[in-house]
């Protein structure tokens, strides 16, 4: 079984919200491929269904970012899922706009939803897959950067960049995680 956990933050006023996109990866994922409506328990919402020949359960916490790694790690206990089965969707200021890099493991670099997951897992060994939505440039400017919303010059690369996201998202569950990668890659 595999856990694809999406980070954001709950509510319609942070919905369009850079830092939501991985909350977006995961809606396009489970409304592409058929997943149930999701329903409430580990302190988020999921949905469980056969994604690429595994079962699969998508996830959403709903603890503001900076909790997110409550709702992993309760998702991640209660089905007995591995850290090596888990993927984490996130925003990722490093990269450019519309870029895409998948790795495991690693630091959190700053981010409170990875900072928090690291936390409740107790283990980093799990999949991230790092959005790129840009820097603003200045330190000082981060913070309103990942809570701005998306302008509609992104939607032009956003739109298109989820959907190739969840058209290859069954690699991700067979372990093909390069195969992913470069399919994304461009």
């Amino acid at each position: 079984m595999w856990l694809l956990a999406g980070l954001g933050n709950p509510g319609d006023k942070y919905a369009n919200n850079r830092h939501n996109v991985g909350f977006m990866a995961i809606d396009e994922i489970g409304a592409d491929h058929g997943f149930p409506p999701y329903r409430a328990k580990f302190q988020g919402v999921f949905s469980q269904a056969t994604l690429g020949g595994e079962k699969t359960v998508l996830l959403k916490p709903m603890t503001m970012m900076n909790n997110s790694g409550q709702s992993v790690a309760a998702a991640a206990k209660f089905f007995k899922i591995p850290p090596e089965r888990i993927v984490v969707f996130h925003d990722e200021i490093d990269l450019a706009p519309g870029k895409l890099k998948v790795k495991p493991g690693g630091g959190h670099a700053g981010h409170n939803g990875l900072r928090s997951i690291d936390a409740h897992l107790g283990d980093p060994n799990y999949w991230r897959v790092r959005i790129g939505v840009g820097h603003p440039g200045d330190k000082e400017k981060v913070y309103g950067h990942v809570l701005g919303d998306f302008s509609k010059n992104d939607i032009i690369w956003l739109e298109p960049l989820l959907k190739k996201m969840s058209e290859h998202a069954p690699m991700l569950v067979q372990g093909r995680m390069n195969d992913f990668a470069s399919r994304l890659s461009g």
